[in-house]
């Protein structure tokens, strides 16, 4: 069984091999030989290269949700959310080499961009709620999907950026915001067409049911006054 030490070690090795090699290049038995562990410790602490990306991703969100600042609380939600995603930005900033093989081969291999985006609708769920909006259900994950696909696109804007003032960076981000901010207009809008729908199926169901209950009674009625003549 690895330790977190050990755990520790070879999932910083899988980044720094990530900084200078493609991610197709690096492979399991690499990683092991390179952070001198044990094939069967790393079979222990991580039994594919996808584990290893879902524990980086992990790793940023817990960076997150430590340095999220509570003074934003009373600002709106779109402020807040700017605030968490550009502190995820600057929690990437370490492995940004990394970040780039990552983002080269999910452009690269639809099934692994598949695989990622499913890690990063997780993460991003999270920052949602470190953000303090408060989604659930579905909504959730189609809130999520839509901000794990406008984060891929700053994050894209942030790997060419070289100005550590990250203006660009931000410019990006504000419009997915402002575009987001659009989509969940819509999405209120359609909850709302969604809410009436159902509240009209229940109301059809129940008046329904009392059709059938009224109809049940005149075919009872019906019963009785063809049965009387029978009996005379």
């Amino acid at each position: 069984m690895a330790t977190a030490k050990t755990k520790q070690k070879i999932l910083q090795t899988f980044l720094d091999l990530l900084a200078d090699h493609p991610y197709e290049d690096v492979s399991l038995p690499l990683i092991a030989e390179t952070a001198k562990v044990k094939l069967s410790d790393m079979r222990s602490a991580y039994s594919s290269k996808l584990k290893l990306v879902a524990a980086f991703l992990e790793k940023i969100d817990t960076a997150v949700l430590d340095e999220r600042d509570e003074d934003m609380g009373d600002q709106p939600p779109r402020d807040r959310l700017f605030d968490i995603l550009m502190t995820r930005i600057d929690a990437l900033a370490g492995h940004k080499e990394a970040v780039r093989a990552l983002h080269r081969a999910a452009a690269g291999d639809p099934a692994l961009a598949l695989d990622l985006n499913s890690l990063e609708v997780r993460s991003q769920k999270w920052m949602l709620i470190a953000a303090g909006i408060d989604v659930s259900g579905v909504k959730a994950t189609i809130v999520a999907q839509g901000l794990a696909i406008a984060f891929g696109r700053v994050v894209g804007v942030w790997l060419d950026e070289e100005d550590e003032g990250m203006p660009r960076t931000m410019a990006r981000l504000d419009r997915e915001l402002d575009k987001g901010s659009d989509f969940m207009k819509r999405l209120k809008g359609v909850e709302g067409i969604a809410k009436g729908v159902r509240s009209f199926l229940k109301k059809a169901s129940r008046g329904g049911k009392r059709w059938k209950d009224r109809r049940g009674e005149h075919d009872a009625d019906a019963g009785y006054e063809d049965e009387a003549p029978a009996g005379a």
